[in-house]
C-alpha cells in the first residue's frame, strides 16, 4: 500500500488540476459574460439581475449541497455533477438566444454552489495528512493559475478570431475553445475518482480525527467573523471601475493588475498555509487562530490605497489585497476542516461558503452605493466594518 502522505500529496495535485482546469473555464467565461449579453440585445439592468441571481443561487446551493454531502457521504458524486455542469460554458457557443445564455450561467453557477462543499471536504481529507494550511495553500496555489489564464486565453483567442468575423461568431470561438479543457477536466476527474474513492481513509486512521457530530459555538463565531470581514473586503470590480472613471490606468493594463493581484494571492497562499501549519505545532494552544487577524488588518488600509489618485499608492494596496485574499483562502479554509469533525466538514463548507458569499453580496451593494455618494466615507465605513470584527475573533477565540 502506497504511503498515506505520498498519496495525499497525489490527491491534492490531482485535485489542484481540476480545480485549475475549472477555473479556466469558467473564469474564462465570467470574463466576458456581461459583454456577450450585451452585444446579444440585453440591458444592464437584465445582466445585472442574471449575475446576481446566478450568484445568488449558487452560495444558496452550496448551503444544500453541504448538507446533503455530509448525510449520504457522497462527496464524489456532488463533486463530478457540480465539475459537470462546466458544461454550460462552451454550450453557450451553440446558441443566439439570450434566454438560453442566461440560463447556462446560471447552471454553471449552481453547478459551482454543489461542488465546493464537497470538493473542499475531501480537499481536507488530504491536508489532514501533510498539515491543512499548506494542504489549502498548494490547492490556492494551483487554482490560482487557472484562474489568471482563463481570462488570457480568452484574450487571445478573441484577438485572433476576431479578423475578419462578425462580432457574435468572435465570442462564439472563445466559448468553443472551452471544450478542450472541460473533455481534460472530466478525464482527470474521473482518474482521481476511481484512485481516491475512499478519501477519508487518509483521515481516518489519525488519532486527532474529531468524533463528536456538533458544530460549536466556537464554529458559528468563526462563521460570523468571516461574515464581517467579508463584508468590509474591498472587490477587485469596484478598484478596476475607480482606476478607469479617474482615468489612473488604461483599460488594456487594468486586467494585468489584477492577474498580478491572483499571483501574490497564489504565493501569498502558500506563505500563510506553511505559517499555518509551523503555528499550530509549535504550542497546544491554538495560535495558528491569530493568522486570521491578517485579514481585518491588510482590509483596513486598502480602500485608503485603491480609491486615492495615486497609481503608486493603487499597486500598493492591490499588493495587500492579494496576500488577503491569499489567506482568506487559504487560512479561512484550513480552519473550517480543524474546526469541523468529518462527519459535519462537508456542512461547515457550506455554511462557510454560504456566509462568504451573502457578505459578499452585501458588501458590494454597501460599496456601490458609498462610491457613489462618497469616496471618503467608503474608506472609512469599510475600514471600520473591518476593524469590528476584531472584537469578534477575540471572542471567537475565548469560545474554543
Amino acid at each position: 500500500m502506497d504511503n498515506p502522505i505520498k498519496r495525499a500529496y497525489q490527491l491534492l495535485l490531482l485535485l489542484g488540476f481540476i480545480s485549475l482546469l475549472g477555473d479556466i473555464i469558467y473564469e474564462g467565461g465570467r470574463s466576458v459574460n456581461g459583454q456577450y449579453l450585451n452585444i446579444l440585445g440585453v440591458n444592464a439592468a437584465t445582466v445585472g439581475i442574471i449575475i446576481g441571481l446566478g450568484e445568488l443561487l449558487g452560495y444558496l446551493f452550496r448551503l444544500l449541497s453541504g448538507y446533503l454531502a455530509d448525510r449520504t457521504k457522497s462527496y464524489w458524486l456532488f463533486t463530478i455533477v457540480g465539475y459537470g455542469l462546466l458544461l454550460s460554458v462552451p454550450l453557450i457557443a451553440l446558441t443566439n438566444s439570450w434566454q438560453i445564455v442566461a440560463f447556462l450561467i446560471v447552471m454553471e453557477r449552481i453547478g459551482k454552489g454543489i461542488r465546493t462543499p464537497a470538493r473542499d471536504t475531501i480537499t481536507s481529507h488530504a491536508a489532514k495528512r501533510v498539515g491543512t494550511g499548506y494542504g489549502f495553500g498548494i490547492a490556492e496555489f494551483i487554482d490560482q493559475i487557472g484562474a489568471i489564464g482563463g481570462p488570457l486565453i480568452f484574450t487571445l483567442i478573441f484577438v485572433n478570431v476576431a479578423n475578419g468575423l462578425d462580432l457574435i461568431n468572435a465570442y462564439k470561438q472563445g466559448y468553443n475553445f472551452f471544450w478542450i479543457p472541460f473533455s481534460l477536466l472530466l478525464f482527470v476527474l474521473f482518474f482521481t475518482y476511481f484512485k481516491f474513492k475512499d478519501s477519508e481513509a487518509l483521515e481516518r486512521s489519525l488519532h486527532y480525527c474529531k468524533s463528536n457530530v456538533k458544530l460549536t459555538k466556537h464554529f458559528w463565531l468563526y462563521i460570523y467573523f468571516v461574515f464581517i470581514t467579508t463584508i468590509g473586503y474591498v472587490n477587485f470590480a469596484l478598484i478596476g471601475f475607480h482606476l478607469k472613471n479617474l482615468g489612473i490606468l488604461s483599460d488594456s493594463y487594468i486586467p494585468l493588475l489584477y492577474a498580478s493581484a491572483m499571483g501574490i494571492d497564489a504565493i501569498a497562499g502558500i506563505w500563510s498555509g506553511k505559517v499555518y501549519d509551523r503555528l499550530k505545532k509549535s504550542t497546544k494552544v491554538r495560535q495558528e487562530y491569530y493568522l486570521l487577524l491578517v485579514i481585518p488588518t491588510v482590509a483596513t488600509f486598502i480602500p485608503f490605497l485603491v480609491f486615492s489618485n495615486s497609481l503608486t499608492l493603487v499597486i500598493l494596496g492591490t499588493i495587500l489585497f492579494g496576500i488577503g485574499m491569499g489567506v482568506q483562502e487559504t487560512v479561512m479554509k484550513a480552519v473550517v476542516a480543524d474546526m469541523t469533525p468529518m462527519s459535519r466538514r462537508s456542512s461547515g463548507y457550506g455554511l462557510f461558503n454560504l456566509s462568504f458569499g451573502l457578505a459578499f453580496f452585501i458588501g458590494n451593494a454597501i460599496a456601490g452605493y458609498l462610491y457613489d455618494y462618497s469616496v471618503a466615507v467608503l474608506m472609512i465605513i469599510l475600514a471600520l466594518i473591518e476593524i469590528s470584527s476584531i472584537p469578534v475573533f477575540f471572542i471567537m477565540k475565548k469560545a474554543e
